[in-house]
């Protein structure tokens, strides 16, 4: 049996793959697994949920807070709000549970759901099976009367609360750095604008209008052509580009070149150590990360860990170490120190403000490491499963290893999220790597 959760919670084509009332079990199932230690006397047990603004929200969200309702969860609903904000909330709220319904940089039709715990952290493996495990074991019976757990349609203060913890975590005045933001017309569309605003910088927004349909539509993280031609046009100093639930954060120097997550976290990580800031002198990053970013750190002294794909994975590492600094090259960044999950609105603050420390242009900054030619090719496949296992795939591996030797490195990995497996080439130059990528990838394909 196929496993429900993917590296980052479920995700589908919604009324499809991920329907109301598969929401609706899952919704009981979590509230059944994640209140289950609660000692008996104490409160009623409470959920918020968020989401982004694409259509199917709303109706995965009502029926996520029905199957919460029917096992005696209060549920607050806090409408649309990024994803790190939601886990923030949580936390701040005291709440049990925290549910964010969202496809992240997914297209409109698809939508997720992630679940986090008290606290706003998100579910380790063991628990993602243990609700996976109660969805099969749900009867119809449930607490009634008094029992019934209270849906409360509106938090209005959600979002002044979690503007006011990024002012709290970046402190910066951003006064006279231009800043061009591409909010995807997804769940940032207000809070990113307003917090760059208010550390002082001056904002320009594009792709912040929203309709429920046109989320990630040829806009944010995933399509940074859009803001790069916009940083040129308005003659900004920088440019952050959102996805769809804002825990990813891309960025542009004011030539219009793109700094990705690798070289953000490089920036980050370099004025940490300098500030003593950095725990142990150490970096957590995926294996799909640069091999530029780790030559980097070895430069400067500081160690580069590496995980799985995945921001979870990341966390658990940053969490196992108490380490300071983490993230992924599509621009997942992790502070443990200000959030307890990927923040793209508190990176963009935090990298504005290292510009602002140093006097330094986005584009000095991103000096500090080389990027290596890397090639990423997305090769559609009917069962990632067997791919891996296939002898001609391990041969092809085996001789692009031999021919790349020390100057390069290959990745092959199923994706999480979508039917693709992911095919990713690190070469001494651009055209080697490219030559490398397509010939795995047509072995790939051909599984």
């Amino acid at each position: 049996m196929t496993r429900l959760f993917g590296t980052d919670g479920v995700r589908g084509l919604a009324n499809e793959a991920l329907t109301a009332p598969l929401a609706m079990k899952l919704g009981a199932a979590a509230a059944t697994v994640l209140t289950k230690d609660r000692p008996s006397g104490s409160r009623r047990p409470t959920a918020l949920i968020g989401r982004d603004p694409r259509v199917s929200g709303e109706m995965l969200a009502a029926a996520m807070a029905a199957g919460m309702a029917s096992k005696g969860v209060d549920v607050l609903r806090v409408g649309v709000i990024p994803t790190p904000g939601l886990a923030f909330l949580t936390d701040d709220y005291g709440a049990d549970i925290g549910v964010m319904i969202s496809a992240s940089h997914n297209p409109m039709p698809d939508n997720g759901i992630k679940f986090f715990s008290a606290g706003g952290k998100k579910l380790p493996d063991e628990i993602e099976d243990e609700i996976e495990t109660a969805i099969a074991q749900l009867d119809d019976t449930g607490p009634t009367g008094t029992g019934i757990g209270r849906i409360i349609e509106e938090a209005p203060d959600a979002q002044e609360r979690y503007l006011a913890h990024l002012k709290e975590a970046v402190p910066a005045d951003l006064n006279g750095i231009k800043v061009v933001v591409d909010c995807a017309n997804g769940a940032a569309f207000e809070v990113a604008p307003k917090a760059y605003a208010a550390a002082g910088a001056e904002v320009v927004t594009i792709f912040d209008k929203p309709n429920a349909f046109n989320i990630n539509d040829g806009s944010g993280s995933t399509h940074m052509e859009q803001i790069q031609a916009a940083v040129v046009e308005h003659g900004a100093d920088i440019g952050l580009a959102h996805d769809g639930d804002a825990d990813r954060c891309l960025a542009v120097d004011a030539e219009g070149n793109i700094v990705d997550g690798d070289q953000i976290m490089a920036i980050l990580a370099t004025g940490m150590q300098e500030r003593n800031a950095l725990y142990d002198n150490t970096l957590v990053a995926t294996v799909m990360s640069n091999l530029g970013l780790k030559i980097a750190m070895r430069e400067r002294g500081i160690e580069l860990k590496e995980t799985a794909v995945g921001d979870r994975y990341v966390l658990e590492e940053l969490g196992r170490g108490d380490y300071s600094l983490g993230g992924e090259q599509s621009g997942h960044v992790v502070i443990p120190a200000h959030a307890t999950t990927g923040d793209g609105t508190l990176t963009g603050l935090s990298l504005m403000a290292r510009m602002k420390e140093t006097g330094a242009s986005l584009k000095e900054l991103a000096t500090v490491m080389q990027v290596l030619p890397q090639v990423l090719i997305n090769v559609p496949v009917s069962d990632k499963s067997k791919i891996m296992d296939a002898a001609e795939v391990q041969s092809a591996i085996s001789d692009a290893e031999t021919e790349l030797g020390e100057s390069g490195r290959v990745l092959l990995r199923p994706s999480g999220t979508e039917p693709l497996f992911r095919v990713m080439v690190e070469a001494a130059n651009e055209e080697q790597a490219r030559k490398v990528a397509g010939r795995l990838a047509a072995v790939v394909a051909a599984v």
